[in-house]
């Protein structure tokens, strides 16, 4: 039974005209893509322009290739591909 002081619709179910969207994987969506360091372009989809990994809900990647992705933005930081930390109002 639903909460009346409650503004929140129960069941994560959103009220209006917005209705949420399920972000589907880069990765599983993509047949020939595979998780590569080297691969820049693709991997600053997944870095804010602060240079932080984004989490899953922002990302839209599944748990297994968030992992992957995570394990390659670091390799490519450490060979100096990807900066750790961006300075404020730089883009890269």
């Amino acid at each position: 039974m639903p909460n009346p002081n409650n503004p929140r619709p129960a069941g994560g179910q959103q009220r209006g005209r917005f209705q949420m969207r399920r972000k589907v994987c880069y990765y599983c969506n993509e047949s020939n893509a595979s998780v590569d360091y080297k691969q820049i372009e693709v991997l600053r989809r997944f870095v804010t322009e602060r240079g932080k990994i984004k989490p899953r809900r922002q990302s839209g990647l599944c748990a297994r290739h968030q992992r992957l992705v995570a394990v390659a933005i670091k390799r490519a930081r450490h060979v100096a591909l990807l900066p750790f930390v961006s300075e404020p109002g730089q883009s890269y």
